[in-house]
C-alpha cells in the first residue's frame, strides 16, 4: 500500500540514495541540499513509502515568477502560505518501483497540497523524453528552458491551477 506523508530529517540517507540512483552525478542534487530544502520546505517535499520503505519523493519551493532558475538549485527560501507558483525541483522513484504509477501519484499529491493553498501553477523542468509522461498529467510545453543545470537542454512545463 502505497503512502505519501511529508519528509523529515530522517528521510535524508534514504533521499541521498535514491537521488544518487535516479540522476547523473552533474544533476543530482546534494545532501546538503537535501537538508536545507527539509527544513525550509517541508510543506512541499513528500516522500512515497511501501511497507514502511521510502520508494520515491517530490520537492520544490513556490516561486514568485512561472518558470525554474538555476539558482533554486542552490538557494531555498520559504514558501508563502498561498499564491505563487509550486514548482518541481525533484522527482525520483527507485528503479524497482518505476512504471507503477508512484511518480504520478507523488505530483498529484503535490497538486492537490498546491491547490489548496491556491497557488497558480506547477512548474519544472524536463528532458525531451519526459515531455509527453507530463503532458499525459496535463502540462504544457512551454518550450526549452534557460536553464543549464547539469549542461543538458531542459524543457519548461507547466500545469495551471486555477
Amino acid at each position: 500500500m502505497l503512502k505519501i506523508r511529508n519528509v523529515t530529517l530522517n528521510d535524508l540517507p534514504d533521499l541521498v540514495i535514491i537521488e544518487q540512483i535516479c540522476f547523473p552525478i552533474e544533476e543530482a542534487a546534494t545532501e546538503e541540499a537535501f537538508k536545507q530544502r527539509i527544513q525550509k520546505i517541508s510543506d512541499s517535499f513528500f516522500v512515497a513509502e511501501e511497507c514502511g520503505v521510502i520508494i520515491g519523493f517530490v520537492n520544490g519551493p513556490v516561486i514568485v515568477t512561472e518558470y525554474i532558475t538555476d539558482d533554486l538549485f542552490a538557494v531555498i527560501k520559504e514558501n508563502p502560505e498561498t499564491g505563487g507558483h509550486q514548482t518541481v525541483l525533484g522527482v525520483a522513484v527507485t528503479p524497482h518501483f518505476q512504471t507503477r504509477g508512484v511518480a504520478t501519484a507523488l505530483l498529484t499529491h503535490l497538486e492537490n497540497e498546491a491547490q489548496s493553498k491556491k497557488r497558480e501553477s506547477i512548474t519544472l523542468t524536463c528532458k525531451e523524453e519526459l515531455i509527453p509522461f507530463y503532458e499525459n498529467l496535463g502540462y504544457t510545453n512551454r518550450g526549452v528552458s534557460k536553464s543549464e543545470h547539469g549542461g543538458v537542454t531542459w524543457y519548461n512545463m507547466i500545469k495551471k491551477l486555477q
